[in-house]
């Protein structure tokens, strides 16, 4: 019974705790609880402080492996009360050592840090350390994995298996085994990833460890996934699928599921693959697993892309981009910061295909938006709009014209000047384009970008006849990009203007259309400086454009497995 041996405990008590041990083997964890809690009650706590303290944690990793950590939280947290009452500074470190392994599971990485540390330091003269010691060298190599410093990860794991092997402790190696397996799998150590999931199987098998049975094959499928030999990764899930079967409130069902979901998408069956997903994320939500919400809303986003729909495809990544980035944020995880990173570039690359989809309609702005973006982005960063929000800047840019599907080709591709009620059918696209995008909420808001990109500083523009500083930054910035654009891109019916021709006509609107500041900012970003000379506010004017530019006019008029007691 670990360090709690009694004399003179009563029978009936100690044969509850050893049915309720078999439970847990088996993974019947509401059992295991109900038998623990009778064991306590009968119990006569104050002859037998050491063993309610321990009945108190035991409780409580019932409670955390079904993922009721304030449950968990209150039991550790009873148990340590017992144990400082009573003198019991093992009992004490034990309890500490738990209530970190659930702040590790909210989330709270350096907090349980600290409870690691200060149950290795608080132990550290007390009689039945080593075991104890094993365990927290154990959950600060998860620590350390998490947080991607694998070399002080794979120490901590080496450590503590060398402890168990040398106290006897089997039936704690072969979950161990299962996050040694898992790093050499994250640093593309295949063959050592699988020697080590394999044999972890094989121990938690001998040891009737249901559980960690059912992650050794989860893990084997994750590797499988990443080399891409989904026929493996298929039976890896269908033998956890089957451990887990009978096993309620199974804990790995998710990783499952999202496994599976993975698979799917892989190969093509994409209906299967959004059924998996689906499924997955619901025990997400239900468990409150951050981490498997962010991966299973990456999977289908992948999914969304293969199907064509766009607009799913982004609010997935953007799903998934607001779950990593809160985990990240939380706990400054480097393998959370590079899924964030990839999750940008493919948010980028899908608002890009978009873009370019709505400029395939258009015959006469092919690249127009990348152009606009790259003009756009210049004068923002000029502007002091920091790389953070760029990003997402560069998003709005290319998305600024999506609203220009509800117009018709023949009046987007008319060579020549539009008739009124063209034009007023045209100038419906910034609304359009807003009504397109309401479902979708980007990290940063560019639906101020699409909506006011037409708004001119002195109010006479559309649609909402903003005017000065109450048209937003990014819209103002845009502005002047899209013009700027419109009248140096050539048409099939007249040639572009140079950069220095069309300053000189926009300098006429410095004021009127364009934000003077701005404008001052952007002329001088292209104006080569051997070229610069004092401003003058007044230049050959080219009359007043019948249809502002940048839309509309053809010409220029004018974003693990933890270990406790």
């Amino acid at each position: 019974m670990d360090s709690t041996t009694d004399e003179g405990i009563p029978e009936a008590v100690r044969e509850l705790i050893a049915q309720a041990r078999g439970a847990e083997r088996e993974a019947r964890r509401s059992r295991a609880r109900s038998l623990y809690e009778t064991a306590l009650r009968t119990l006569d706590e104050t002859k037998h402080p050491t063993l309610a303290s321990a009945i108190l944690r035991w409780i409580a990793r019932t409670h955390y492996e079904d993922r009721h950590l304030t449950a968990a939280m209150d039991c550790y947290e009873a148990a340590l009360g017992v144990a400082e009452a009573h003198g019991d500074v093992l009992g004490q470190a034990h309890a500490v050592n738990g209530k970190g392994i659930v702040e590790q599971m909210r989330g709270n990485l350096q907090a349980a840090a600290d409870h690691y540390t200060w149950s290795l330091e608080r132990a550290s003269t007390a009689t039945g350390y080593d075991t104890l010691a094993a365990m927290i060298h154990q959950n600060l190599g998860v620590v350390a994995n998490i947080q991607g410093d694998f070399t002080e990860a794979l120490l901590r794991y080496q450590s503590s298996k060398e402890a168990y092997d040398q106290l006897g402790e089997d039936d704690r190696v072969g979950p161990l085994l299962n996050n040694i397996g898992r790093l050499h799998a994250d640093l593309g150590e295949w063959d050592d990833a699988e020697i080590a999931l394999e044999e972890a199987g094989r121990r938690c098998k001998q040891s009737g460890e249901i559980d960690h049975q059912v992650l050794s094959h989860v893990n084997l499928a994750r590797m499988w996934i990443t080399r891409k030999e989904f026929k493996r990764a298929h039976e890896s899930c269908d033998r956890a699928c089957s451990l887990s079967r009978d096993v309620s409130g199974g804990r790995w069902t998710g990783e499952i599921l999202k496994h599976y979901g993975a698979i799917y998408q892989s190969t093509g069956r994409l209906e299967l693959a959004l059924d998996s997903l689906a499924q997955a994320r619901k025990v997400a939500d239900r468990e409150g697993d951050t981490l498997l919400a962010a991966e299973t809303a990456r999977e289908l986003a992948e999914v969304y892309r293969k199907q064509g729909r766009n607009q799913d495809t982004l609010k997935a990544l953007n799903e998934s981009l607001r779950l990593y980035s809160n985990f990240h944020a939380k706990h400054d995880l480097a393998e959370v910061r590079e899924r964030v990173t990839q999750l940008e570039r493919r948010f980028l690359d899908v608002v890009r295909t978009w873009g370019e989809s709505i400029e395939s309609k258009d015959h006469y702005t092919q690249g127009h938006c990348e152009r606009v973006a790259s003009y756009a982005c210049a004068l923002a960063s000029a502007s002091g709009i920091d790389s953070e929000r760029l990003r997402w800047f560069r998003m709005g840019a290319l998305l600024h014209d999506v609203g220009k599907i509800v117009v018709p080709s023949s009046i987007l591709n008319k060579p020549g000047p539009l008739t009124a009620e063209e034009w007023a059918i045209m100038k419906r696209h910034p609304q359009a384009g807003v009504h397109l995008l309401r479902e979708i909420e980007f990290p940063w808001d560019i639906r101020p970008m699409v909506r006011h990109h037409h708004e001119h500083w002195d109010g006479s523009g559309y649609p909402d006849g903003l005017a000065g500083d109450d048209i937003p930054l990014s819209a103002r910035i845009l502005c002047l990009a899209d013009v700027f654009d419109a009248l140096t891109s050539g048409r099939s019916y007249r040639a572009g203007l140079t950069p220095g021709h069309a300053l000189s006509v926009m300098r006429e609107d410095r004021g009127i259309i364009f934000d003077p500041a701005l404008f001052d900012v952007f002329e001088d970003l292209h104006t080569p400086a051997s070229r610069q000379a004092p401003r003058s506010r007044r230049g050959t004017r080219m009359g007043r454009w019948s249809h502002p530019p940048g839309e509309g006019y053809r010409y220029p008029a004018a974003w693990s497995v933890n270990s406790s007691a």
